[in-house]
């Protein structure tokens, strides 16, 4: 971004339009380039002045100060010095006050008096004195490979986004505004969904203050959005910008704006530390439903919203939206339940912060409440989940043939139920003709008559987990109480099998 005192807008029209740079200011971009590769190991006051003759050739003062500005981030400047300054001016000045220094003579002497206490020598001292300054500080890298098209770039990105520190709302409409929303979310920001005349979609953007008054206080946050703006494809941006005091709007597409080939702002997975709480903990659980964040759009009236998450099942094309609402403005929470009662043909949870006291009014809409005080409790939401579950096993279950015949002898219940697209509940309904269900596999009763052959007692553990292997058998346990046997352990040198009848 550029200091206020570098924006460059136009008003004509009533509008308020950022004067971006084009191929046409090139060779100015790569000059300031320039002057800074040319004065690596000089002071800044050196760099300083030519960057100044720069801007006297050049009609815009202020581009090429802009230019400087966003240049100067990428440049390392140093103290270099003989001596610490600080230690050179305190011995400096101490010999001065006990001379008196008057005349230039009594200078030296000052000087020549803090050397030699410092062990040093005059010179030493003179070149010390002030090198800490930022006039005289070196230019010691300007390691970025900085090309004039890059700075143009940067500069109409950095423009568009100072020119936003005057904004108390922005509309967004962009091909990926899921991208947008959790970039929203992470700077603090309140948004909606609306649906345009066309059938598109467009965020509508402010912060929780400017509910209750128009602000500027949030310019900044929607600077540091644009980044991510510019990061999409095909989008626009409308502002509403309070130029003192008086309303205008500031229109940005893709064309007049786009990222530099930076590394891109990092945004974090989650928006607040109660959702990631709960992602990681459900994610920990072997549950029928897998977690998705911010699933499409839900129609909700003339706006649409995006649910924090939704719960979808393995073993059909079924969902459940989850919303988890923190502790807003009275005002932002009743726009939320405005937009609960708009939403229909699906199936929604919503948790929510006890402190809100909402929950009747969420029931009231249909959608299923859970309450929470800090965090939200898995066992809450698996609750409410079970319930959907008997009607999806069922319509499991009525798409099974009454029979099933697995072509392999070895088979886990897991891996049939995968193999049919349904849960292992259904599949444990049905009934298995040819073969023998073990634990949570399936074996053939000739599979059985083999092992019965093979597995004898005073065996070791490992050597009957072996034989077992060979058929594809995990379920050793099982299997071996099928046999009639129980495994006797000696210590912590193993187990050994043992007929279960001399026990």
């Amino acid at each position: 971004m550029l200091t206020k005192d570098l924006l460059a807008v136009s008003r004509a029209g009533g509008g308020y339009h950022p004067e971006f740079v084009d191929e046409g200011h090139r060779d100015l971009a790569a000059r300031v380039i320039g002057v800074f590769q040319g004065h690596v190991g000089e002071r800044r006051e050196t760099l300083t002045d030519a960057l100044t003759e720069v801007e006297r050739e050049s009609d815009d003062f202020k581009l090429v100060r802009g230019f400087a500005k966003l240049l100067e981030r990428d440049a390392t400047f140093e103290t270099r010095a003989p001596l610490p300054p600080e230690r050179a001016r305190r011995a400096a000045f101490e010999a001065a006050e006990s001379i008196g220094v008057v005349t230039e003579g009594e200078r030296a002497r000052a000087l020549q008096q803090a050397a030699d206490r410092l062990g040093s020598d005059r010179a030493a001292i003179e070149s010390s004195l002030y090198a800490d300054l930022d006039a005289r500080q070196i230019l010691t890298e300007f390691d970025r490979q900085w090309t004039p098209a890059a700075l143009l770039e940067q500069y109409n990105l950095s423009l568009a986004q100072t020119a936003l520190f005057d904004a108390t709302a922005i509309r967004i409409s962009s091909a990926d505004p899921k991208a947008l929303v959790r970039a929203v979310k992470r700077l603090g920001l309140l948004y909606e969904v609306r649906k345009t005349d066309d059938g598109a979609r467009e965020l509508h953007v402010t912060g929780p203050d400017a509910l209750f008054k128009s602000t500027r206080r949030y310019g900044t946050q929607f600077a540091r959005l644009l980044r991510s703006v510019a990061k999409t494809d095909d989008w626009r941006l409308e502002a509403t910008i309070d130029d003192d005091g008086r309303e205008r709007t500031m229109t940005l597409t893709d064309a007049d704006v786009s990222v530099p080939d930076v590394d891109p702002i990092v945004e974090p997975t989650y928006d607040s530390d109660v959702e990631a709480d709960f992602a990681t903990r459900f994610a920990s659980l072997d549950l029928p439903w897998d977690l998705r964040r911010e699933p499409e759009p839900l129609e909700a009236g003339a706006s649409v919203a995006i649910p924090d998450f939704a719960f979808e099942y393995r073993h059909g094309d079924f969902r459940v939206f989850f919303e988890i609402m923190g502790f807003w403005t009275p005002a932002y929470v009743e726009k939320k339940l405005a937009q609960f009662d708009t939403i229909d043909d699906v199936e929604l949870l919503v948790a929510y912060d006890e402190s809100l006291g909402v929950g009747e009014a969420i029931e009231a809409r249909d959608h299923r409440a859970i309450p929470y005080t800090g965090s939200v409790r898995v066992k809450d939401v698996r609750d409410a989940l079970r319930r959907y579950e008997t009607d999806l096993v069922a319509a499991n279950v009525a798409e099974l043939p009454a029979e099933l015949e697995p072509e392999a002898d070895v088979i886990t219940l897991a891996e049939l139920a995968e193999t049919h697209g349904v849960s292992e509940d259904a599949v444990e309904t049905t009934s298995f003709p040819e073969h023998e269900l073990v634990g949570r596999t399936l074996v053939r009763p000739s599979i059985l008559a083999d092992l019965a052959q093979r597995i004898e007692p005073e065996m070791t553990l490992s050597e009957a987990e072996a034989v077992l292997d060979e058929y594809g058998i995990d379920d050793a346990s099982a299997v071996l109480s099928r046999l009639g046997y129980r495994v006797e352990w000696e210590g912590l040198g193993g187990g050994v099998i043992r007929s279960q009848k001399s026990a």
